[in-house]
């Protein structure tokens, strides 16, 4: 199959992109705890209430993983590199319930300046 040399470049960037991702998502070294991102994100107003509205299971998977994560924290030990979260199987479970909060309180400023 034949390339444009841009589209070859595209890809090129893509997984060089996805490389550095990854790389990252490593160093950061939550998921060493068996944390993924959502459960890093600092808990501002927005972030609680997105919480807030987890159904029970996801709510309860959270804190499983915190509570798992500040015991090896608080023991220096991390878990065996297999239990370690894979950046492919993040799942960003949070960021539904948090654009909706975050575009209620948008619609409430607004609303609230007229």
């Amino acid at each position: 199959m034949w390339m444009s040399s841009g589209e070859g470049e595209a890809k090129a960037t893509s997984s060089l992109l996805q490389s550095l991702q990854k790389w990252y998502y490593n160093a950061a070294g939550f998921n060493k705890y068996g944390l993924v991102r959502d459960d890093t994100l600092y808990e501002d107003d927005d972030v609680q209430e997105a919480i807030k509205r987890l159904p029970e299971n996801l709510y309860n998977e959270r804190m499983f993983r915190i509570k798992r994560a500040l015991d090896l924290s608080l023991k220096h030990q991390i878990l065996p590199k297999e239990m370690w979260t894979k950046y492919e199987q993040d799942v960003r479970y949070l960021e539904p319930y948090l654009k909706e909060v975050i575009a209620e309180r948008k619609e409430k400023e607004e609303w609230n300046k007229k």
